[in-house]
């Protein structure tokens, strides 16, 4: 059976496939009425074309009242009782026959009644019988039919045909072949005859939602005989129909809905088997069309074996003030015997943003993503199969609020946020963290000063205020239990007062001095113990919370001087100069020792006695558990340097360039070092040396970095015998590596090397649907939709290629051990045809010689149909999937799937 359906949709596939290739250029028939068009040069009727002599016996005739040639007619209010004057012209030629009553117009022929309006290439208008005929021509370079009959009426779609009739007495119009659209629903074909203001006679219509005209559309539903309403079709025998082909598909009556606003629906669900679960019944559900600003989307999923999958999404829009969507999906699944208790897993993902202008100096945003650490890999169907959420690691959420109070220095935010580690199965909490402050100020300065600032005027003083409430790395199984969250969470607030100032000193310098406040305030410490009888090298110290305020503050200072060095080199040739711009500062730091006693920030603890008469003891901080730790101990006195440089070059003109003008060039856009020394320190006084340099070249489309650490420390690595068994250990030396005339020792290392390449966008090609803006926007909201439903059946052709390649080396060394990490990955798209695309994502491990998780995608715009071909062809989540689906949102369970799902690999 499997077998069958394979062949089946292949089938399928191939026939759309040829039908679209070939196209459909060839002309087709217009469908007239046998007095329609009159031709102009074949035309022998007098009366008709009027010469001089028939147009002055018709004055006699008349009294000469009215000129027979006119282009422009306007008819008086009738004996009749019409209520308006009916309005008709026409470009090339228009007659009026004062025998007959009869008004023929050509060449953009327009006639206006009321709220009516009519445009057509040809226009006759019968005075007697109230009654106007339009049609369009036949081009006869192109053969293609054009100008066709387009009716507007006020508050209706325009509808358009070959040819129609219109009574301007009783407003029912009569017309063939028409096409027509309401909010993504088409109705083409056949005839269609207007009974009165709200109903619509159908006779073989096509009712779709593919845009192009019959009989050029590519799939519909064929009403025999129907009547048409405001909102719906009721309609008697009708059958499906794809590429002009009709199907064994038929219905004896039906209801086809033909909203204009959002209305409720059944959600059609897909049917097939699992080989954990068991048959299922995937993705049934229902739509609710609450109101224009609200709706919710319900689904569910039923295995044979009892499992289950539920959700629910609301989406929600107040224009011009905020718009987001909230979801909430959970699983139960049974993958052992029956009995066994059910695996229960739940996500919720929560969006909202907020226009800018609708509270101007607040935001208010919120992107909520937390889940089960299993919900991913056994809700598949919840996330449509999508790989990378498969096999995500982590979820971040954060709710966000702001405030800014003009014409002052002071702001506010306050978020929620959210971390969790699916793999470790940890959850850290922020509940809330707010953030008050005060933007730098100038304390001595006045907005009335006259002339220079002195240099007290350019001292500037800032004020933060963090406050948070927190839990880190908590096991998820534990944080909801009974009052652990209480219990867990951490509380302070951290105050800072930065003060700086900035000065040009010997022309050429530039001074800075900035001291730095810190205060931090906590309702609990922490107290560490051994337990009695413990020795402190095979035992972990107890800890203990105090509860009760307790504050912390310390500062630092520092001062220090910058300069830029320019060096220029010149050469003849091609490279005619070249300059380094070099930035090099110094600076001094000083910090106090925080961890004397007379603060009281750290404490010793003692261990029990090793050895008779002999005590271990520690030292450790009573904020080493806070949640903005506390003040370093050990005096720093620290001499700070960093160069920074960058080198560009000048090239010779090309000899294309008219203007002459030399062409600059970046070579290297960052190359820094950066050190200090610390003279408060009894040893190892000199921190490591880091280096970092990065730049671009092929005209920015590959970027080069490189970063890493020179320890210039030497090192040892003894070996040590105990209980029978040789263990090496590392430990570094108070001894620089150039005394031993060596080079520093690499610590770490880091290059990476990015290559893109893509297009600019084009233009669309195909030209929106004749009924104008309105079918534009209801395009883009099927591409919103198909966006927020399945974000990876969603493809833009309209960028032929995009190409991402990553090259990453990185290397560390442990001392005992080093490690090194060499991948390279890939990824873009490119458009074979306009209408066909290729992705794919895939990536090399160089060390372990193995290919990482790899993809290929293959889109066919069918322009009313998408045909997807998804493949991982190796790896455990090795899998395939091809999808046939419409394109038109309200259709989305219209669609022809073949799977074969990663865990039907075990």
């Amino acid at each position: 059976m499997k077998l069958v359906s394979f062949f089946f949709l292949l089938g399928t596939i191939l026939i759309l496939n040829s039908i679209a290739i070939a196209g459909r250029h060839s002309y087709s028939k217009p469908v007239l009425l046998a007095d329609t068009i009159i031709k102009l040069d074949t035309v022998k009727d007098k009366k008709i074309l009027a010469p001089a002599k028939a147009r002055e016996n018709a004055r006699t005739k008349k009294g000469g009242a009215k000129s027979a040639s006119a282009t422009n007619d306007t008819t008086k209010k009738s004996k009749s009782g019409l209520k308006s004057q009916v309005n008709a012209k026409g470009d090339d030629l228009s007659y009026f026959d004062i025998e007959k009553n009869i008004g023929y117009y050509y060449g953009n022929a327009r006639v206006t009644y009321e709220d009516f309006e009519l445009d057509a290439d040809f226009i006759r208008v019968d005075k007697n019988k109230h009654l106007i005929f339009a049609s369009g021509l036949v081009n006869p370079k192109t053969h293609r039919y054009q100008n066709k009959p387009i009716a507007k009426s006020k508050g209706q779609n325009p509808v358009i045909a070959d040819s129609l009739y219109y009574n301007y007495e009783t407003k029912k119009i009569k017309a063939w072949n028409t096409s027509g659209e309401q909010e993504g629903n088409y109705i083409t074909g056949g005839q269609t005859k207007k009974l009165n203001e709200t109903e619509v006679a159908y006779n073989n219509i096509l009712f779709s939602t593919c845009s192009l005209p019959y009989p050029e559309t590519h799939f519909g539903i064929v009403i025999t005989k129907g009547i048409g309403e405001k909102n719906k079709i009721i309609s008697g025998p009708a059958y499906l129909e794809i590429e002009g082909v009709p199907l064994p598909i038929a219905i004896p009556f039906g209801f086809f809905p033909k909203p204009d606003h959002r209305t409720s629906g059944v959600i059609l669900p897909s049917f097939g088997e699992d080989s954990r679960l068991g048959f299922y019944l995937r993705q049934f559900g229902y739509y609710v069309g609450i109101n224009d600003n609200l709706d919710l989307t319900t689904t569910g999923t039923l295995y044979s074996r009892g499992s289950f999958e539920a959700g629910t999404t609301a989406r929600y829009l107040k224009r011009y003030e905020y718009q987001g969507t909230l979801t909430f999906n959970f699983g139960a699944h049974n993958y052992g015997v029956q009995g066994d208790p059910y695996q229960k897993d739940f996500s919720v993902i929560w969006n909202h943003s907020q226009d800018a202008n609708a509270h101007p100096g607040s935001t208010f945003s919120a992107s909520v993503n937390a889940a089960t650490s299993t919900f991913y890999q056994n809700n598949v169907a919840t996330t449509n199969y999508n790989v990378q959420a498969i096999t995500q690691n982590n979820l971040r959420s954060s709710i966000a609020y702001s405030k800014t109070w003009a014409g002052t220095p002071f702001n506010f935010t306050a978020n929620l946020s959210h971390s969790q580690d699916l793999t470790a199965k940890t959850v850290s909490l922020e509940l809330p963290t707010f953030n008050f402050n005060m933007t730098s100020i100038s304390p001595f300065d006045s907005k009335d000063r006259v002339g220079d600032q002195k240099w007290y005027q350019r001292i500037t003083v800032a004020y933060s205020l963090q406050g948070t409430n927190k839990i880190n790395s908590e096991p998820e199984s534990q944080i909801f239990k009974g009052d652990n969250l209480l219990k867990k969470l951490q509380s302070g607030f951290q105050h800072q007062i930065p003060i700086g100032l900035n000065l040009n000193v010997l022309k050429y310098f530039q001074f800075n001095a900035n001291s730095t406040y810190t205060e931090r305030w906590y309702f609990q410490s922490t107290r560490q113990y051994y337990e009695r009888g413990s020795i402190s090298g095979n035992a972990t110290p107890l800890v203990d919370t105090v509860q009760g305020f307790t504050r912390a503050g310390d500062y630092n200072v520092s001062a220090g001087l910058s300069t830029k060095i320019y060096s220029e080199a010149s050469f003849k040739g091609t490279l005619k100069k070249l300059r380094l711009v070099s930035t090099p500062s110094l600076s001094l730091s000083y910090r106090p020792d925080f961890g004397d006693p007379k603060y009281g920030y750290y404490r010793t603890i003692v261990s029990g006695a090793v050895l008779p008469y002999q005590v271990v003891s520690s030292r450790y901080s009573i904020y080493q558990y806070s949640v903005y730790g506390g003040p370093s101990q050990g005096k720093s006195a620290s001499l700070n340097l960093n160069v920074d440089n960058t080198l560009e070059g000048k090239l010779k003109a090309r000899s294309t360039d008219t203007s002459g003008a030399d062409r600059k060039i970046s070579i290297l856009q960052g190359l820094s070092f950066a050190t200090s020394y610390n003279f408060a320190a009894d040893s190892f006084r000199l921190s490591p040396i880091s280096f970092n340099a990065h730049t671009t070249v092929l005209n920015q489309k590959v970027s080069l970095s490189l970063n890493g650490v020179l320890d210039p420390y030497a090192s040892q690595i003894k070996d040590s015998i105990s209980n029978n068994q040789i263990q090496r250990f590392y430990r570094r030396i108070d001894r620089y590596t150039f005394q031993d005339g060596k080079f520093p020792t690499l610590n770490t290392l880091n290059f990476s090397m990015n290559f893109s390449l893509n297009s600019s966008k084009n233009k669309r090609t195909n030209s929106p649907p004749s009924n104008t803006l309105q079918s534009l926007n209801r395009q883009q909201a099927d591409e919103l939709a198909l966006i927020n439903s399945d974000p990876e059946a969603y493809v833009d052709f309209n960028v032929p290629y995009n190409v991402n390649v990553n090259y990453n080396f990185t290397y560390n060394n442990g001392g005992l051990t080093k490690t090194i990490s060499n991948t390279i990955n890939a990824s873009g798209d490119v458009n074979v045809t306009p209408k066909w695309k290729v992705q794919y994502t895939t990536g090399f491990d160089v060390k372990a010689a193995k290919i990482t998780t790899t993809s290929f995608s293959i889109y066919r715009d069918l322009h009313c149909w998408d045909l997807s071909f998804r493949w991982l062809p190796f790896g455990y989540y090795k899998s395939f999937s091809v999808d046939l689906r419409v394109k038109a949102s309200i259709l989305q369970d219209l669609k022809l799937s073949k799977r074969k799902d990663y865990y039907n690999n075990q």
